[in-house]
């Protein structure tokens, strides 16, 4: 940044990213991290706001998201909740309002990233 703040580190491995990638907001605070294996996301890869606030939680095989995602409101509270499996949404995915209430509307059963159920 031009402040001098860091905006990247970041690892290559026979010119593919491999390692750990780590960004940051201009203010320093940390933004996202994660790791690269052979030029794509792989294992836990977290977000946060620019506050410092815990934004996602995600996991990646092979670059696709496989396991579990989480996301937070501003407010701290819990946005949704569910699995990724090759890439696709599977299993049960809750969903909340703001207010921390649960959003039925979007709340479901997924299989293969289709909605199966409420």
């Amino acid at each position: 940044y031009e402040n001098g703040q860091l905006l990247l580190k970041r690892d290559y491995k026979n010119e593919k990213k491999d390692g750990l990638w780590v960004w940051y907001y201009e203010n320093g605070q940390l933004r996202e991290r994660g790791h690269y294996k052979n030029d794509k996301k792989e294992g836990s890869w977290v977000t946060y706001n620019k506050n410092g606030q815990l934004f996602i939680e995600a996991n990646f095989k092979e670059g696709e998201q496989d396991g579990l995602l989480v996301q937070y409101y501003d407010n701290g509270k819990l946005w949704y909740k569910g699995h990724f499996k090759n890439g696709k949404q599977e299993g049960p995915w809750l969903w909340y309002s703001y207010d921390g209430t649960v959003e039925k509307k979007l709340t479901g059963t997924f299989k293969n990233g289709k909605k199966i159920s409420d």
